[in-house]
């Protein structure tokens, strides 16, 4: 049972209290709402001064397109575009930016009744400055316009990232691109490609051509694709930092070249999911040639400074049982397995500084010898980020944001990289340089990766860029829905697709039972899901109701904004619409009954089903107690914490999401507990 911090609604009192102004994520560092707004209609303009790079006119044209779709109106670029600054809207740009860390992003956009100004020290702040604009359109009964407003802006931290492993369910082109869209849309800059993996070798390589061939089952990204997703990055200020796994997640590498692996045997990628003992044999001189050789290829294809090794999970069962490397270690005084792969480790950063590259690796890599410039990656836990920063590294946290563990995009919110009460010095805090929301894709496909990724991500997204004293909870889940409507808008498909799969699932068009249902439920978090027999593969289909279920059941979420609300006005009288919910959870066993008389695939959500509606008959109970003025003695208190915690059980995989609004309510009526 996740528990759902408590969810307050806002009481928002000034004129622009209620305009997109007040849905802007991530929140921008200074917004002055004005008076007046600029009303959008055929005379609106644009021009350009200064010195910026070519893809500030791209997005000038992207920004354009949406505004016509959004609007309904004709915005011609050949037309709207003009050569001089007697426009309705003018950007102004310093310099070309450099699409690499530490780059500046700023801007500020100043919107009145007459004229908007976007101005920039680099064209990056002024893609960033497009796409707050772009959020705040809004309509009335006359027509379009943008309410008045000041905003000066600029991120918290410089590392803002996605990672996204394209090796245990490979994505296309297309659909790599939709994340880079979103992700410009909420101000991140870094998409992290996990490439090589047990499950496939995921990049054409020219130099060791079997690496593809013969470990991606077919599905790979060939060079000119990479240089495509590359530039399509940059034209949104974005970068893009390869990582390839060593010496352990290396399966897919010994299909083609088992001369690599530390043990004998031919070996092809994994299907399934979990830790394997397939590693690199860090005692043989081929090994490092060989690397050498390809990491030469891959830092001439990848213009970031920085390259991704991985070196997380190695257990070190081929190396123990490798003779010849247990010499080797003996010969060089490598007393641990730790120690051997710090000495593969900078044989690789070398090869890496040989090729102007930096190096970035997950926690398991760190060793006081490294030189400084490398990245730690954390995932393990934030001691580990806060160790490497004390001595004297950078570092990047992922630790917390996990977005493939079904967290809430609460928790995700409340986890950042520097939190108030760190014991870090303002030196070592300045090497924090921010953080990635991580997608392990063993349990995603193309069709759910949207709605897994977003909108928790942008949550995520706004922790990064935006103050440290941006922490309110409420005020995040009131703005998520607004920011999951912009990204569909802008083509992604989180929403569209939970509903072909619902009618899917459904066999049918008709899916509002299903859809009561799912909402009311959550995915089982963490990894527990690969604990089931026979077991998840990379053939999975991923279609069931747990693969619809949302890490923020929506129902739940709103619930919880009502019962907070009430308590904390003191209202005795519970909103209609908590009833309606409670009566919604209640009727679920009858409805999914009906539904799987002629539906097996309906089945196994009819025990989870059996425990929402006892927890909306229980939820309708306390909230009838609730009017009437009734409270709970401590012993009923306990009775109800007690049936909550049998009713949300994990059952097919999923979790009824309601006992947390149910002990919320429950508490409040218990005095003296």
């Amino acid at each position: 049972m996740k528990t759902i911090p408590t969810l307050l609604i806002s009481i928002l009192i000034s004129t622009s209290a209620f305009s997109q102004i007040n849905t802007l994520m991530p929140v921008p560092a200074s917004v002055t709402p004005q008076t007046g707004k600029f009303n959008l209609n055929s005379t609106f303009s644009v021009s350009v001064s200064g010195n910026p790079d070519p893809r500030l006119t791209k997005a000038i044209h992207r920004f354009l397109k949406r505004l016509s779709k959004k609007t309904t109106l004709t915005f011609d670029p050949d037309t709207v575009i003009k050569s001089n600054e007697n426009t309705t809207f003018t950007l102004s740009v310093d310099r070309p930016g450099l699409v690499r860390l530490g780059e500046d992003e700023s801007y500020a956009l100043s919107i009145s009744p007459s004229a908007i100004s976007l101005s920039a020290p680099t064209d990056l702040g002024a893609l960033h400055g497009l796409e707050t604009l772009y959020q705040l359109i809004e309509r009335d009964g006359s027509g379009f316009f943008f309410r008045s407003v000041q905003i000066k802006d600029q991120p918290r931290f410089p590392w803002r990232g996605l990672m996204l492993d394209v090796c245990r369910h490979f994505f296309k082109v297309e659909t790599v691109k939709r994340q880079l869209d979103a992700m410009a849309l909420v101000k991140l800059n870094v998409l992290h490609l996990h490439l090589s993996e047990d499950q496939g070798f995921s990049i054409e390589s020219k130099t060791f051509p079997k690496l593809h061939e013969l470990g991606s089952n077919g599905n790979y990204f060939t060079q000119d694709q990479i240089r495509d997703i590359i530039a399509y990055a940059a034209d949104r200020g974005i970068r893009v930092m390869p990582e390839f796994d060593i010496p352990g997640h290396t399966t897919s590498w010994m299909t083609g070249y088992p001369e690599l692996a530390s043990a004998p045997g031919f070996i092809k990628p994994e299907k399934r999911f979990g830790i394997f003992g397939s590693t690199m044999n860090p005692a043989k001189p081929e090994t490092y040639t060989f690397l050498d050789q390809f990491f030469a290829e891959m830092c001439a294809l990848f213009p970031d400074e920085y390259m991704h090794i991985g070196g997380d999970e190695n257990n070190g069962e081929q190396w123990d049982a490798n003779q010849e490397i247990q010499k080797f270690k003996s010969e060089n005084n490598l007393k641990t397995n730790h120690d051997l792969q710090a000495y593969f480790n900078l044989k690789i950063l070398d090869i890496l500084t040989k090729n102007g590259k930096k190096m970035m690796g997950w926690d398991e890599i760190y060793q006081p010898t490294l030189p400084k410039n490398i990245v730690i990656h954390s995932w393990r836990g934030r001691d580990y980020m806060d160790d490497a920063a004390k001595a004297g590294f950078q570092s990047v946290l992922s630790n917390g944001f996990y977005i493939d563990l079904f967290h809430s995009a609460a928790e995700h919110y409340q986890n950042d990289p520097i939190p108030t009460g760190t014991k870090l010095t303002d030196d070592e805090k300045s090497r924090i340089l921010g953080g990635e929301a991580t997608q392990w894709a063993e349990l995603v496909d193309e069709e759910t990766l949207d709605m897994r990724i977003w909108p928790r991500t942008a949550a995520i997204a706004e922790r990064l860029w935006s103050s440290g004293s941006v922490i309110n909870v409420d005020d995040m889940y009131r703005r998520l829905p607004e920011i999951s409507l912009r990204l569909e808008e802008i083509g992604l498909n989180l929403v569209t697709n939970r509903d072909v799969m619902m009618r899917r699932l459904a066999g049918s068009d008709t899916i509002s039972d299903l859809r009561n249902f799912l909402n009311a439920v959550e995915p089982q978090e963490g990894y527990k899901r690969h604990s089931i027999k026979p077991g998840y593969t990379t053939f999975s289909p991923f279609s069931r109701g747990v693969d619809i279920a949302l890490s923020d059941a929506p129902d739940v979420i709103s619930a919880s904004l009502l019962v907070n609300s009430m308590i904390k006005s003191g209202n005795r009288n519970p909103d209609k619409k908590l009833f309606e919910l409670a009566e919604i959870w209640i009727s679920s066993k009858k409805k999914l009954t009906r539904m799987a008389e002629n539906n097996i695939a309906i089945k196994e959500l009819l025990p989870v089903s059996n425990q929402v509606s006892e927890l909306g008959r229980l939820f309708k109970s306390l909230l009838e107690k609730y009017k009437s003025g009734k409270t709970l003695t401590k012993q009923e208190l306990q009775k109800i914490e007690a049936e909550v915690k049998l009713r949300t059980k994990p059952v097919a995989e999923l979790e009824p999401a309601m006992g947390s609004v149910i002990l919320t309510l429950a508490k409040k009526m218990t005095p003296g507990r």
